[in-house]
């Protein structure tokens, strides 16, 4: 602790303790808090105590307050609890007998003020802080402790239930793990006396009829078992697994939601996975017995395990598909397909009486298609999936859900009638479609799959979060597609699907609703991402009205839409212009007049979003080496950075620093030297002349002024960025050997306006006036001067400080407490 701070404590524990002065912020009390536990680490709690008696002398007056503020005395617990987590700490504080006045019988446990939920709270991190060691834990299971934590575990506070359970697993494991001298063993249990109240606290909740203890108890074991892994964990398992086991079959029981909690915390357990049958059998058990909406979670997390038993990982996979081997069957009578199961593992009625109501229907599905989408984004599926049913059976949900199915059996009219418009299950279901795309099995209803993409596409009706996953399962349906036309029959269908796609495309361009013509842009970007190389798309996509609306909406009254225009707009470049066999498709789309209406929104658009989207296009330009073809890239990027230097916003200005970064990059190693900068040079001259022609490129380009002058931008990210390109630059134009001689250089004429330029540097974002007359940034001798002169490792620790770091100091800290409640009189308030 700094002598500053030591003064300040004292006059703080005053303040604080005095009922006349107005309670301090609960920000600040955390924070000190934080401070004290660093203070009070590696065992230096003592000498905390020993230097600063103003601290007991605090929890003193405190406990003498006839009415503490519940704030101060929450406060007073935690700090408590917190110094005697120190056995010597913990013997000291008993002696001054403050233990038992803060969590004893004595303390605030009999007071009115145990119905604030804070001090409850307070008092269970105080406790949980102290219990560190056997002293505490006697002190605890002594002093009627336990007690109070069994009683807190139904505390009306979340909060404090949460903490109290929390708390029973932390004393549990300490009884255990520092009073147990020998392993504990089914045959030969003896557990400590602190372990033996709690474990009997557990028996006793589990056997109890209150739904409410057995749901406490479940809930700790969980976080117990989720903790510990130590082999005394099956010990105690052991002695609960029936009574567990019997919650299965009993349906009243209200507890089987925090079953499958429970199971999938031990499944990670080497304890348990390792055993010789009996868990795996309760987790079959499980799946069999658990209500569908508890099982599908259940059975994913199996999944997941990959040392999960393939009897076990068989059920679990049929529980997961039960719900959709339900609609395909309900989705014709007689079954014209065969379902996506052979058998079922638990009862099926169970599913279909879910399916058939209103209120439950879509919850199941989305439960389940949210569990096969997590399944399908894993790159090593533990088992196989039947994807060819899988993908009829959500072929089926999506006709359900827009009406384009009207079923015959009795099952499949009441999921239809549960499903219509039902936008949840739509996105769910599109979103496994998407997934499924890269799967094989599924090319025979490829078909099938697009004549649903394409209804939904083109209904009126189709809600525009709907439409957007639409167009992204189409979008992912489409690059399959194109890998599969290889015979003339399937490159027919690809033209047929693509001129279907493009036709209503254009129509959704047109929408009056702006999130439509935003995701119809940001669908025509991917596409084009994906599917440019393709010659049927590139042919479709240009005899369609796309491109022309495409470009209007650059002028959209929305900003949104104007940003996702420009996007799009910029990767049509690829295929209009920039492509060796660009197509001549008219004036409007020739390279300058593109480029000249992108520089026109970044210049003047007065919103933030498609100037961003016209840099981020600049730098893919760039960095696709395209900007060549429109004029000299140094040109170009002068341009656009002296454009985007003046911009007001950061992100904007940030995306500048991408491009000169890019360029840079591309400077460094231009095509004919392919090797450069890291493999060998032919010659010290050779590396000499390339490292002066890119020197050359850069300050013609106009970037170090932008690169220096962002180093005092108000927006750190800014700042950090430039920093971090031109210690790229000084690492390539000065090898390690050379940047000391280089330094020296101060006495060249150049000398002192790089020094006016350094002393504005270290001034950061406070510098008024930044050096325009007497530094030249096109020079190159100047240039490489300042990169050997500048400190930019200096530079780099003052902007890599937190800007609050004087604030946050433990100093400011303790003198805001101090004008928070009015000791300090004059106005030294620090305003952060």
């Amino acid at each position: 602790m700094s002598r500053e701070c030591s003064l300040l404590l004292p006059r703080v524990c005053a303040a604080l303790a005095d009922p006349r002065h107005p309670g301090s912020d609960d920000t600040c009390l955390e924070k000190l808090l934080d401070w004290f536990r660093l203070l009070t680490e590696h065992g230096h709690a003592v000498k905390l105590l020993q230097d600063n008696p103003c601290l007991t002398e605090f929890i003193t007056s405190v406990l003498a307050l006839p009415e503490p503020s519940p704030s101060i005395l929450s406060f007073t617990l935690r700090l408590a609890g917190r110094l005697a987590s120190s056995e010597a700490c913990f013997q000291y504080l008993q002696q001054e007998k403050l233990l038992l006045r803060l969590f004893g019988q004595d303390g605030p446990l009999t007071s009115t003020l145990w119905d604030d939920a804070s001090v409850r709270s307070g008092w269970v991190k105080g406790v949980h802080n102290m219990v560190c060691h056997q002293p505490a834990l006697r002190f605890l299971c002594n002093g009627g402790g336990m007690d109070v934590i069994f009683a807190l575990q139904g505390d009306p506070s979340l909060f404090v239930a949460s903490a109290a359970s929390q708390l029973l697993v932390h004393v549990l494991i300490l009884s255990v793990e520092s009073e147990t001298t020998t392993p504990l063993s089914t045959k030969d249990c003896d557990w400590p006396e602190c372990a033996q109240i709690i474990i009997k606290h557990i028996e006793d909740s589990l056997r109890s009829s209150c739904a409410s203890h057995i749901e406490q108890s479940l809930k700790l074991l969980t976080t117990l078992f989720g903790r510990c892994r130590a082999k005394w964990t099956e010990v105690l398992w052991l002695s609960i697994a029936k009574q567990i086991e019997s919650f299965l079959t009993e349906e009243a029981v209200q507890a089987q939601p925090m079953l499958a909690n429970l199971l999938l915390h031990m499944a990670w357990s080497p304890v348990f996975y390792e055993s010789e049958g009996s868990f795996w059998a309760l987790v079959t058990s499980a799946l069999q017995h658990l209500a569908p909406v508890q099982a599908g979670p259940l059975a994913v997390g199996i999944l997941k395990f990959y040392k999960c038993p393939q009897d076990v990982r068989i059920p679990a996979l049929t529980v997961l598909l039960q719900p959709l081997d339900c609609i395909l069957r309900a989705a014709s009578q007689p079954l014209e397909y065969a379902g996506l199961l052979d058998e079922s593992v638990s009862d099926p009625t169970a599913v279909e009486s879910l399916l058939s109501s209103k209120s439950s229907c879509a919850n199941l599905l989305c439960q389940t298609l949210a569990h096969l989408k997590e399944l399908l984004s894993w790159i090593h599926l533990p088992v196989d999936l039947p994807y060819g049913s899988l993908l009829r059976s959500l072929i089926t949900i999506l006709q359900f859900c827009n009406g384009f199915l009207s079923p015959v059996s009795p099952l499949g009219s009441a999921i239809s009638r549960s499903l219509i418009n039902s936008f949840r299950v739509q996105r769910s279901a599109l979103d496994v479609l998407a997934a499924l795309s890269k799967q094989k099995g599924c090319d025979t209803l490829i078909g099938s799959v697009f004549d649903v993409l394409l209804a939904y596409l083109e209904s009126p009706n189709t809600n525009p979060t709907v439409l957007k996953k639409t167009f992204q399962a189409t979008s992912k349906w489409l690059v399959h597609l194109q890998e599969l036309s290889c015979s003339n029959s399937q490159r027919q269908q690809t033209e047929k699907i693509l001129e279907g796609v493009f036709l209503v495309l254009q129509k959704r361009l047109c929408s009056p609703c702006w999130e439509v013509r935003d995701s119809s842009l940001e669908f025509l970007t991917d596409m084009i991402k994906c599917l440019r190389d393709q010659d049927e798309f590139r042919q479709s996509l240009l005899s369609s009205e796309v491109p022309r609306l495409t470009e209007n909406l650059l002028k959209d009254p929305e900003s949104y839409v104007r940003a996702s225009a420009v996007t799009a707009v910029g990767h049509l470049a690829f295929i209009t212009s920039f492509a060796p066999e660009s197509p001549v498709i008219g004036n409007q789309y020739n390279k300058e007049n593109t480029v000249a209406k992108l520089q026109e929104i970044l210049s003047t658009d007065p919103e933030g979003f498609p100037r961003r989207a016209v840099i981020n296009i600049f730098t893919e330009w760039q960095r696709q080496s395209c900007t060549g073809q429109l004029e000299d890239a140094e040109q170009f990027v002068s341009r656009v950075i002296q454009t985007v230097e003046r911009d007001l916003d950061w992100e904007v200005r940030l995306g500048g620093l991408e491009l000169a970064q890019v360029f840079c990059n591309q400077t460094s190693c231009p095509p004919e030297l392919p090797e450069c900068p890291y493999a060998p040079a032919s010659s010290a001259v050779t590396g000499s002349i390339h490292r002066d022609e890119m020197l050359q490129r850069i300050c013609q380009a106009k970037l170090f002024s932008f690169l220096f002058r962002s180093l005092c931008d108000c927006d750190k990210p800014v700042g950090q960025r430039a920093l971090d390109i031109l210690i790229g630059l000084r690492s390539m134009f000065y090898p390690m050997n050379d940047l000391l001689e280089a330094s020296r250089g101060k006495d060249s004429p150049a000398g002192p306006s790089i020094a006016w330029l350094q002393r504005t540097l270290r001034q950061g974002s406070l510098a008024q006036n930044f050096p325009t007359d007497g530094v030249d940034f096109q020079d190159p001798e100047s240039m490489m001067l300042a990169l050997a002169i500048i400190d930019l490792e200096e530079l780099h620790d003052e902007l890599s400080r937190s800007s609050d770091h004087v604030q946050t100091s433990p100093q400011s800290l303790l003198q805001d407490i101090l004008a928070t409640v009015g000791s300090i009189e004059e106005n030294e308030a620090d305003c952060y």
